[in-house]
């Protein structure tokens, strides 16, 4: 698909002029725990590509609280602390949690006077019980598999400059929202969030997640390099993690490898792929900006809406 009309369209080395810095404050060890699991990112990435962002949206958050301020003069109220909230989109497997997790750390270093948070929509799915009783267990990650109202509600708590919000924990170790435990938002500067759904706008819902985001982010590339990575991750996967006999994949771990990996397609060409193109690549061009990456997770152009 050739580039929207109303982004600008950057390569990596237009981009990285934009911002110049002598340092990252990362080290290729720190760098490894941030990154998702087969995710694949440099310092040289970081430096030029997310230290720029980084700085862009301080601009952001300082024209966002201006903005606060003057509206509350403008209606003789009392000012009061908005979190700016950054919602981060794409594909399963493109690399969103790793883009959360790094501008979380470069946020507050860069900023340490402001308080950063992330959380993921994943803690607002439907419990697995709940998913069979509805008969949407195939469906897990489309828009019907959320508790929609559930996770508006917590946004416009935080939003509303509400002390201690909680947001369910979802465990990829069990495939489930663990029982009782909650991640805790308590009246941040800037709220990151990170899903495949941050974008979504159903026309059957009259609010929705973007409606509270102030700058949107969207991890993009093509399908095929995508269903690549998924695979690449899942094999990875089975000499790894599913090997935890409390890991939802145990058994399958232990089963016939080519089986395993054939499910893994399956799952791709029935689940993943179909919610890519019905319902998170359409919401693509409602990002403010758009990080591009080509083979083995390069960052290929950085798109910024025009206006």
């Amino acid at each position: 698909m050739a580039n929207p009309i109303n982004y600008y369209t950057f390569k990596k080395d237009e981009w990285k002029n934009f911002y110049h810095t002598q340092s990252v404050p990362l080290t290729k060890e720190s760098l490894k725990q941030i990154k998702a699991f087969n995710d694949q990112i440099s310092l040289q990435d970081v430096k030029d590509v997310y230290i720029p962002i980084v700085h862009l949206l301080d601009l952001c958050t300082q024209n966002f609280n201006d903005w606060q301020k003057t509206k509350t003069q403008f209606l003789d109220k009392e000012n009061r602390k908005v979190p700016f909230i950054i919602g981060i989109s794409g594909s399963v497997a493109v690399g969103k949690s790793t883009t959360a997790r790094l501008l979380e750390v470069l946020l507050s270093h860069f900023f340490p006077e402001k308080k950063v948070q992330l959380i993921t929509t994943d803690g607002f799915l439907y419990n697995t019980k709940e998913l069979e009783r509805r008969g949407i267990m195939q469906q897990k990650g489309f828009p019907e598999s959320y508790d929609m109202k559930a996770l508006i509600n917590f946004l416009n708590e935080v939003k509303s400059g509400q002390p201690n919000v909680k947001a369910p924990v979802y465990s990829h170790e069990v495939y489930d929202i663990i029982p009782n435990r909650y991640d805790i938002i308590d009246r941040p500067d800037i709220l990151i969030i990170e899903g495949i759904n941050t974008l979504q706008l159903p026309s059957n819902q009259q609010i929705y997640v973007s409606d509270f985001t102030d700058f949107s982010i969207y991890i993009d590339a093509a399908d095929d390099l995508i269903e690549k990575w998924y695979l690449d991750r899942f094999k990875k996967l089975m000499d790894t993690a599913f090997q935890n006999p409390s890991n939802h994949y145990y058994e399958l771990a232990h089963s016939n490898r080519d089986k395993a990996v054939q499910m893994a397609k399956d799952v791709w060409q029935s689940i993943n792929l179909p919610n890519l193109e019905e319902n998170i690549k359409p919401t693509k061009t409602r990002a403010d900006l758009i990080i591009h990456k080509g083979e083995e997770h390069r960052i290929d152009n950085i798109l910024l809406r025009k206006y």
